[in-house]
């Protein structure tokens, strides 16, 4: 019997730590899946990558890339606009945005650049134990959560989901999580039209 619960101890303790280093490398910045100074996503001092995936050119388990500190996230699908090799999404073939929810009530990244009239996939993925939404649409709509504005709700952890939404007009555009108090915690992105 004492074997027995030592052993199931064991395995707790073994998971509630994994969550824990998982949980606090995206809060802390650091570790198995943290932040690095640079702009990549993954073990702090290895390179690149690590096991989450996001580095430059890295695919990874989680796949993407973060194209490094000076400019924005676009995903694994190329160059943003405004960059040589740019190709903007359209209805038929929209243009994937990853996007990061964090226990930490943020969003990575919460600047997000889109071509007026562009055409994007926001693939929002949960990271921590906290659910989250994901809303996206004019400035004053998300703000006020309006009813009818375009959203992926109860988003769990490591689920993504996925939201369609073409930019026409010149905005402002945001995005928001109205989650009983993550809005009022900070947790909101920017949409900068360009051209």
């Amino acid at each position: 019997m004492r074997g027995g619960r030592l052993g199931l101890l064991g395995l707790v303790l073994v998971l509630g730590g994994s969550l824990l280093i998982g949980a606090g490398a995206v809060v802390g910045g650091g570790g198995v899946a943290g932040w690095q100074a640079g702009g990549s996503w993954g073990t702090r001092g290895a390179g690149p990558g690590g096991m989450m995936g996001w580095g430059p050119g890295r695919g990874g388990m989680m796949g993407g890339a973060w194209r490094g500190a000076t400019g924005p996230w676009q995903g694994a699908s190329g160059p943003g606009p405004g960059e040589s090799g740019f190709v903007a999404g359209t209805e038929s073939a929209p243009r994937d945005v990853r996007i990061l929810a964090t226990p930490n009530l943020r969003f990575l990244p919460d600047t997000v650049r889109v071509q007026s009239g562009e055409t994007i996939r926001f693939e929002v993925t949960v990271m921590g134990p906290v659910a989250h939404e994901f809303m996206v649409g004019p400035a004053a709509a998300v703000a006020a959560n309006t009813a009818g504005t375009p959203e992926v709700t109860d988003l769990r952890m490591m689920q993504t989901g996925t939201l369609t939404y073409t930019f026409t007009g010149s905005g402002p555009f945001a995005f928001a999580c109205h989650v009983t108090g993550h809005y009022e915690a900070g947790m909101t992105g920017t949409i900068v039209i360009v051209g």
